[in-house]
């Protein structure tokens, strides 16, 4: 079961009123008199001390109004943004929790409605970190940068704290009052002129009451608002089986793939599990491994593209004409291949998928269209690949609606919807451009809004109810595969939110349900044994969904292929990889994150071509009118090598200015130029340069290396012509050195990365940021070079721009065995360990940099300033999500990776506790831990047998500018791809 803080929120405006009439000079206990009259205190006892809620503002005294104010200061540090840290201590400290002890807790977190699996680390009932649960499909261990925010986005002092009522703050009796003349009128029409707007959800709770609620009012409607979801596969799958089904991909089966516009690596609910297959497909350590191969065509740059061994860039437009000649090829259909791909690339992939047979997969983007989607559908079936690399499921998105956002626009304007209640969705600021909701939301007569921020809708509805965070919250979610989990709290709601369940339950009358007992009794086969382990385990046994027998209709059901005739720009629309569609702009470790391959922060840019930039004569940053329709926006530019010609790409997630995090950001929003009719592609639309210039904050350079071997490469048959092919054209290392050596009588730890695995999907950089209390610094200071994280990932080019091989490389410090770091710095704060680690001594640090000037690697960071101050403006993360057990550093000291010496040090206490040795794997680092594909082992280097000690003993392990003599404890394997000796010759020269 989970361990539950109470933690309750400040009543700010009385606290602020206080303050204010001391500094001028009142008397305190005048000023408490006045404030325990006010109403907005009033509100405040109501709601959190309802004991004291009949009770007259004369009848409040002086002692019972210390006692409810200091019931609130005593928490001040966690809710206004105060430096001060005071402490309360147990009276009866809980007989289940160890101060100083982490408990960990499986939960579920929601990615576009769906499960996937968890465990949360807490600290007397604080959240601090958040894993992948091992034993989840849909996680597999691993996590991406949005989980690991989770514990941010919980902590943060913007969510919705209040009810409001037309604006105001309100009490939630008085929203229940409401809710019990709605649900009476609801009972006395059957639902007539009420509507629900819920986003995608997979929660079987959640469907249970949805239909209790249709079978109580039969005339309520249900519509959907997911500004991400897609639905051109159902509709595939309904021309092609007659049924709406979800396929299931098993890359750990296929041999070769073919990526028809689809970043499998970096979207989709089962992300991570594809990641965690697909790598172990390509994992090479000796000559006679094999590989499976990736093909890609994509109209706008992506991880999954990155990764191909061969990839086409094509306009959104055109994508569906590849699919079309697919579908033709593989029907023997003569002079099928359209002249718009190249006979010989097409001939080369046919040629590859047709070998592999059963082992083929051809995988289409979600946002592609019906078409795209049966011709995708039909070559897997054609190469004899459905049941095998490809299986189909029910779809686990398991409530039933009346239509989408556009439905209820026109229900709205035909006057037959008046009351709207929104769950969770942001239709103000996500609708398409062309449905105005704006103008029709004000018609209603009454609008409700449930959601965690007081958001575009909520601040224009007449009710807002703050909803829990995930991590306050009792539900239940399916993954992508149909297993069920539980979603439990790790903590009570911090500002008194409610979860989806309860307010479902609210609308049907019942106004005392709790969100326990509704998910109990969804689950009520489980008995108590059953749930608890269910609890422990973080999933449901035996709820995936079986595979369901498909037999594909002719003619692919009667879809048809449209050609679009280019005219202008095409517009392809992307949701932003941290952001999404805006939800977590407010998170800074997501702002200040880097998009893993234009390495942008705290703003979007409009990404496009270099021929295209060439041709507008316009350089990175400068701006651009975008205009389709009578809708436009201005965007500055991102050159992006491999982008399409005449195409832009747009992202979602910018541009807003509600949160204080998230109107520190730059960008434009592009929800303006987006229609109900053309979601994620547009064509034509007109671009015309600006005058005007943006400045655009990239990571990339500020820790540059180029012009030196630092990502070594080769082909697949390169590599078995020449496995020690990192070290050709490679000074070597010379083998004397003027500094120390050391002796390890112990462990001597070390890290293997593999190129070849890293997707570049900065997992590793948002988890070493969460577990080692990494501040943020801003867009200001990003703008200087001056970003904290501790590991960074390069992205490098090689080859022409507009089809480069993209190369990732995780760069954590280097742990050198003769580290020039150390020999320089006047204090002795940058030290050698006895078990091989580089350590920085913060309290001796007196920031002379030298041991930074000293790095060739640039893995060290300066504290500029004090960023820990906890002031929104600096967008720095909140107290109470620091980990304990690494300290919060201030300015004017020197930081870096440590290996995470803290896992080490735990590890080791427990084993002399165990009187044994640590055991090999034992000690994770939080990017090993993190990292969806497994490309960093870390381990004692010592030991023989590790699997450090085997990675490293790959033919091509590498260390980073071993020429200097620094000899890294931190080493590469360098990156292979399988490419086609048609398309690319065997061997490729293995240069950065």
């Amino acid at each position: 079961m989970s361990a539950i803080a109470d933690i309750r929120p400040i009543p700010i405006a009385g606290i602020a009123a206080l303050r204010e009439q001391l500094s001028n000079g009142h008397d305190v206990w005048r000023s408490l008199d006045e404030i325990a009259r006010t109403a907005e205190f009033l509100r405040f006892v109501e709601a959190e001390f309802p004991a004291l809620a009949d009770r007259p503002p004369s009848r409040i005294d002086r002692r019972t109004m210390l006692k409810v104010m200091g019931a609130s200061l005593s928490l001040a540090g966690l809710t206004a943004c105060s430096e001060a840290r005071s402490i309360v201590p147990y009276v009866r400290q809980p007989e289940n929790v160890v101060p100083g002890k982490p408990r960990y807790y499986a939960t579920t977190l929601s990615s576009d409605g769906f499960g996937i699996g968890a465990v949360v680390e807490s600290h007397e009932g604080r959240p601090t970190k958040v894993e992948g649960n091992p034993d989840h499909p849909a996680s597999r261990g691993a996590t991406d940068a949005i989980m690991q925010a989770a514990v941010l986005t919980l902590f943060d002092p913007d969510r919705s704290r209040t009810p409001l009522k037309d604006g105001e703050p309100a009490a939630y009796g008085d929203f229940l009052r409401d809710m019990a003349a709605l649900a009476s009128r609801l009972a006395g029409s059957g639902g007539l002129g009420a509507a629900l707007l819920m986003e995608a959800t997979t929660s079987p709770t959640a469907k249970v009451q949805v239909e209790a609620l249709r079978a109580q009012y039969p005339r309520l409607k249900i519509f959907r608002h997911d500004p991400l979801a897609t639905t051109a596969g159902a509709q595939a799958s309904m021309a092609l089986f007659g049924k709406a089904l979800m396929p299931v991909y098993r890359f750990d089966r296929a041999e070769t793939i073919f990526s028809l516009d689809a970043d499998f690596l970096g979207e989709g609910p089962g992300r991570l599990a594809y990641a965690r297959d697909f790598a172990a497909r390509r994992r090479v350590r000796a000559p006679n491994d094999s590989m499976s191969r990736l093909y890609a065509v994509e109209s706008t740059p992506t991880i999954t593209g990155a990764v191909a061994d061969h990839r086409l860039a094509m306009r959104p437009s055109e994508i569906e004409a590849v699919a079309a000649a697919l579908d033709a090829v593989l029907g023997d259909q003569a002079n099928s291949t359209p002249s718009i791909v190249d006979p010989a690339w097409m001939a080369a992939l046919t040629q590859d998928l047709q070998g592999a047979g059963a082992k083929a997969l051809v995988v289409p983007g979600a946002h592609q269209s019906a078409f795209a989607h049966a011709c995708a559908l039909a070559a897997n079936a054609k190469l004899g690949s459905l049941g095998n690399t490809v299986e189909f499921i029910e779809s686990p998105d398991e409530v039933r609606s009346d239509g989408d956002l556009a439905a209820l626009r026109s229900a709205i304007a035909d006057h037959s919807i008046d009351t709207v209640v929104v769950l969770g969705a942001n239709p103000l600021h996500t609708a398409p451009s062309d449905l105005d909701v704006h103008q029709l939301f004000s018609e209603l007569k009454l609008l409700i809004h449930f959601g965690l921020y007081r958001d575009e809708t909520a601040l224009h509805a007449h009710w807002h109810v703050p909803a829990a965070h995930e991590l306050e919250s009792w539900s239940d979610s399916r993954a992508y595969d149909g297993v069920a989990s539980i979603v439990q709290p790790l903590i009570e709601p911090l500002f008194g939110g409610k979860t989806i369940h309860e307010i479902l339950a609210a609308l049907s009358g019942r106004f005392d349900a709790d969100a326990l007992a509704l998910v109990r009794q969804t689950w009520k086969a489980l008995d108590d044994t059953a749930w608890r382990k269910a609890l422990r385990d973080g999933l449901v046994p035996d709820s995936a969904f079986k595979p369901v027998p498909v037999t594909m209709a002719p003619d692919l059901g009667g879809l048809q292929h449209h050609p679009v005739t280019a005219n202008g720009f095409d517009i392809r629309f992307v949701a932003d990889p941290w952001l999404r569609d805006g939800r977590y702009a407010n998170a800074s470790w997501l702002q200040e994150l880097p998009r893993p391959l234009t390495k942008l922060v705290w703003g979007n840019a409009a990404l496009i071509s270099p021929a295209s930039a060439e041709r507008l004569k316009l350089e990175n940053g400068g701006i651009i009118n975008i205009a389709r329709g009578s809708a436009n926006i201005d965007a500055p530019i991102w050159i992006t090598p491999g982008h399409p010609d005449d195409t832009v790409t747009l992202s979602l997630g910018f541009g807003r200015k509600v949160g204080s995090v998230a109107a520190l950001a730059h960008g434009y929003d592009a929800f303006q130029l987006r229609t109900s009719f053309a979601e994620w592609v547009a064509t034509g639309a007109t671009v015309t340069p600006r005058e005007s210039k943006a400045e655009l904050i990239t990571t990339q350079h500020h820790q540059a290396m180029e012009g030196r071997a630092i990502v070594r490469h080769a082909s697949l048959d390169g590599f078995r012509e020449n496995p020690g092919f990192v070290r050709d054209g490679v000074p070597r290392a010379p083998t004397e050195s003027l500094y120390p050596d050391w002796n390890y009588d112990e462990e001597a730890w070390a890290m293997a990365i593999d190129l070849s695995a890293c997707i570049g999907c900065m997992a590793c950089v948002s988890a070493c940021q969460s577990e080692n209390n990494i501040a943020t610094v801003g867009p200001d200071e990003c703008a200087r070079g001056h970003e904290m994280h501790w590991l960074r990932i390069d992205r490098y080019y090689s080859g022409p721009v507009d089809a480069p091989d993209v190369f990732f490389q995780p760069v954590p410090c280097m742990h050198c065995e003769k580290a020039p770091c150390e020999v320089v710095c006047p204090v002795n704060a940058t030290v050698h360990t006895h078990d091989g680690l580089n350590a920085q001594i913060y309290n001796r640090c007196i920031g002379t940099r030298y041991c930074s000037q000293n790095c060739p690697y640039k893995v060290r960071r300066f504290n500029f300033l004090d960023h820990q101050s906890f002031d929104k403006d600096e967008a720095g993360p909140e107290q109470a999500v620091h980990n304990p057990n690494v300290s919060v550093r201030s300015r004017g000291v020197m930081e870096k990776c440590t290996y995470c010496v803290q896992r080490i040090s735990a590890r080791r206490i427990q084993a002399q506790i165990e009187n044994r040795d640590i055991a090999d794997g034992e000690v994770v680092t939080a990017c090993q831990q993190a990292c969806p594909t497994r490309a960093i082992t870390f381990g004692d280097q010592n030991k023989k047998a590790s699997k450090v000690v085997q990675e490293k003993s790959a033919p091509h392990n590498y260390a980073l500018l071993e020429e200097l003599n620094t000899r890294p404890r931190t080493t590469y394997l360098g990156k292979i791809r399988n490419s086609n000796p048609k398309l690319v010759q065997p061997g490729e020269k293995a240069d950065g």
